[in-house]
């Protein structure tokens, strides 16, 4: 077949595919995340009564009865409950060709269901729960972190089948506990391994994207340790004109420890331990990828305006050392905290405890597990004035801490594919960039299945805001990016 038989005929396998996938999303994707994002079905660590409010079930089984009204040939389907763990939908759709070899002939497609709190700051018209399509742009929590997975991932497969294009066996795994470090994920792949068969392309759509112009590859992302940090000196308030100067203030007690942690003057994470060598490839893909997205590397932030009137400024300006800071260094956030009276009910009242929960991203390459139990004991060892100081970690006993992922090296194949899928579907060529976010379900897939190759995308792009006010889903980007895992799945050799 000559060059331009070739091009005539992926030209028209990506126009169909794409076609496709806007009348899936049109008339039956948007429809079914719009009553997605209006159930409140919050992740376990969020809502410790998540069994017993049946939210998470109920957005499960949503999502199961859609995927069997697809009609699938082949299609096997279940929710798989394990005692106390929030529950998981397993689909199986067998292979439409053979393998050459008879092995890594499995594409393993995941997502998850939980959500993220409601957090504050929601535009006046919009809100967590009230899904809203605007301009494109379908607001509420969790469509786009990343409910719209499931549902993107059997349209692909689906256009696929109703054109007749061959395609390897498919399984998917969608969570509904990743928001909360996915610590019943474990349990799921060891009770699952013997029916995932050899995982050859794991396709993983919880990811993000530097801009809406291109299709964006994950190279990599941070781990994670997260826990509630208290610091304890008295056990009521007292009188701070009649205690301030004697009894220590627990907040100080509490920026002391932290000083053990981080440079408050630079943000830099002070315990070698935490950080890694960059390899050398991430920092060449870096400098591309800045010179991609320029400024916007950090201007797409929600800048606040400064004290002089002038809008805020980030750690850094240079685009570079920005992609590296938020996803190869370590970085500590505070994102809650407790033992403080709403500033209308605030008296002269010295506070017997302070307590702060931690978020540290740790880089790819560092284990989560270990960290976490460094992180402990640097912050409760030798407690200043004998305070009593905690920190307790999130997680289950034998798995703290997320371990972040560096993605393997890129298949030939691959690389192809989705850079076809990215020129046929955006006209741009396919880029690189690393995640600041954390998804624990990567360094488990790699470590069980190491041959298997790795396509990380999403739809998180600028502004789009997971886990904070007005969270959207881009759905023309959505679209795309369907035809596209369609694409790189019809061609996995």
């Amino acid at each position: 077949m000559n060059a331009p038989t070739r091009s005539a005929e992926a030209g028209a396998l990506a126009a169909s595919l794409a076609a496709h996938a806007d009348e899936a999303w049109d008339q039956r994707i948007v429809p079914a995340l719009t009553d997605y994002i209006a159930v409140p079905a919050k992740s376990p660590m969020f809502d410790a009564k998540w069994a017993e409010h049946g939210l998470l079930d109920r957005v499960v089984v949503d999502a199961a009865r859609w995927i069997e009204g697809r009609r699938i040939a082949g299609l096997t389907l279940e929710v798989i409950r394990l005692p106390g763990r929030t529950p998981v939908l397993f689909f199986d759709i067998p292979a439409t060709r053979a393998a050459a070899d008879g092995s890594g002939n499995t594409v393993l497609l995941y997502g998850h269901l939980d959500k993220q709190p409601e957090f504050n700051g929601w535009r006046s018209d919009l809100g967590p729960w009230t899904p809203k399509f605007e301009n494109g742009l379908l607001y509420g929590r969790g469509g786009a972190d990343d409910g719209y997975a499931a549902y993107a991932a059997i349209t692909a497969i689906e256009s696929l089948d109703r054109q007749g294009i061959a395609r390897p066996r498919c399984v998917g795994l969608i969570e509904s506990g990743e928001e909360s470090g996915s610590p019943d994920l474990p349990a799921f792949i060891e009770a699952l391994r013997p029916r995932l068969g050899d995982i050859g392309l794991v396709v993983c759509l919880d990811s993000g994207a530097g801009n809406y112009e291109q299709l964006w590859l994950t190279t990599s992302l941070r781990g994670m340790v997260s826990g509630v940090l208290k610091v304890e000196i008295l056990t009521e308030g007292v009188h701070s004109g009649d205690s301030s100067g004697l009894v220590p203030s627990s907040f100080r007690i509490l920026r002391h420890v932290l000083d053990r942690l981080e440079d408050s003057a630079t943000g830099r994470l002070l315990p070698e331990s935490f950080h890694c060598e960059i390899p050398a490839s991430r920092v060449a893909q870096a400098r591309a990828t800045a010179a991609i997205l320029g400024d916007e590397v950090w201007k797409r932030f929600p800048w606040a305006c400064g004290a002089d009137g002038g809008v805020a400024l980030p750690t850094t300006t240079d685009p570079v050392e920005g992609l590296l800071n938020r996803t190869w260094r370590p970085t500590l956030s505070v994102t809650g905290a407790e033992g403080f009276p709403e500033l209308a009910n605030a008296g002269n009242v010295l506070r017997p405890h302070t307590a702060f929960k931690l978020s540290l991203r740790l880089p790819p390459l560092v284990d989560g597990h270990e960290a976490s139990m460094r992180l402990k004991a640097l912050l409760e060892d030798n407690a200043p004035y004998n305070a009593r100081v905690i920190f307790h970690p999130d997680g289950r006993a034998g798995q703290l801490g997320a371990t972040g992922w560096n993605a393997p090296e890129l298949a030939p194949w691959l690389e192809r594919a989705m850079d076809g899928a990215s020129m046929a579907h955006w006209g741009a060529p396919l880029g690189y960039i690393g995640q600041g976010g954390t998804i624990p379900l990567m360094s488990m897939l790699q470590a069980g299945f190491p041959r298997a190759q790795m396509m990380v995308c999403g739809v998180l792009g600028p502004k789009s805001n997971a886990h904070g006010p007005n969270e959207f889903l881009h759905v023309p980007y959505a679209k795309k990016l369907t035809a596209s895992v369609a694409q790189v799945i019809a061609a996995m050799p």
